[in-house]
């Protein structure tokens, strides 16, 4: 080799060398900034401007699709007034009521809203604020029915909607594998099982059961109530250790009940 391409020779080495100690730098300098950025948000408790909400938009008055699509409810004015009491965006998912939880869990949602009981066997998967709503199950008979308590369901067919609590409720009475259970994905689909003649009672929560006799004056059917029924209270559900999430939704909670949106929405006052 003579000596000009000698010289090139190590020119181009120390061309390839610089480029390459300065893509070090780079990524070097670019992991920090990312660290630096990771830790801020931690030091945040992470980014709650906009916050997606699943729900099952099937169980009228709580949340429900009207006329032009739009997911409305009791259930979804509660978490917009939470929204704008601690300065954040929601976005409302339809997803459905079985799909709900491990939408929860994989993160698909941030949170869900769904006329949620909150119960020891639920609370042991997810976390769930402070309730916002008290309710109780209501038994939904025909007309000529002569059934006049929880009790007497022991042997007739009953309709629920699948996984709720007064599906847990009849499965308390009737047996966890009991043949004579219908269990609907939806609460309207419960009802319209005992309207057709394949159950004799339809079980679940007050709201749904006197929503639906408001919407449907002459249909033929009529309420039982029934005082062994203990009050449920509902809750937002987050994931397992959420509790960031949980603390800004519990203090957006707390403040439209010091300032009586709660009980203007619902109507109730909560304990």
């Amino acid at each position: 080799m003579n000596k000009q391409l000698r010289y090139l020779f190590m020119a181009a080495i120390l061309v390839c060398l610089s480029a390459f100690l300065f893509a070090c730098g780079g990524d070097e300098e670019e992991a920090e900034a990312d660290a630096e950025s990771n830790d801020a948000s931690s030091d945040e408790g992470g980014d709650f401007s906009k916050l997606v909400v699943g729900t099952d938009a099937t169980y009228a008055p709580m949340e429900s699709m009207d006329d032009s699509g739009e997911i409305v409810g009791i259930d979804i004015d509660i978490v917009e007034a939470i929204a704008e009491a601690v300065d954040v965006e929601v976005e409302f998912k339809n997803i459905g009521w079985e799909p709900l939880f491990p939408a929860v869990d994989s993160g698909e949602v941030d949170f869900a809203v769904s006329s949620i009981t909150i119960t020891d066997e639920r609370s042991e998967n997810y976390d769930f604020t402070d309730p916002y709503y008290v309710a109780n199950q209501l038994i939904l008979v025909p007309e000529d029915s002569d059934l006049s308590s929880f009790d007497e369901l022991e042997d007739k067919r009953v309709s629920v909607q699948i996984n709720t609590t007064g599906h847990i409720v009849v499965q308390d009475l009737l047996g966890e594998t009991s043949p004579d259970i219908l269990a609907a994905e939806t609460m309207p689909l419960a009802i319209s099982e005992m309207l057709n003649g394949n159950a004799d009672a339809a079980v679940g929560d007050n709201s749904t059961v006197n929503e639906y006799i408001k919407n449907n004056p002459d249909a033929a059917v009529k309420e039982v109530e029934d005082d062994s029924f203990e009050k449920e209270y509902y809750g937002l559900m987050v994931k397992k250790g959420n509790t960031e999430l949980l603390d800004l939704l519990n203090e957006g909670i707390e403040k439209i009940k010091e300032d009586g949106t709660l009980e203007e929405i619902t109507g109730i006052e909560l304990e």
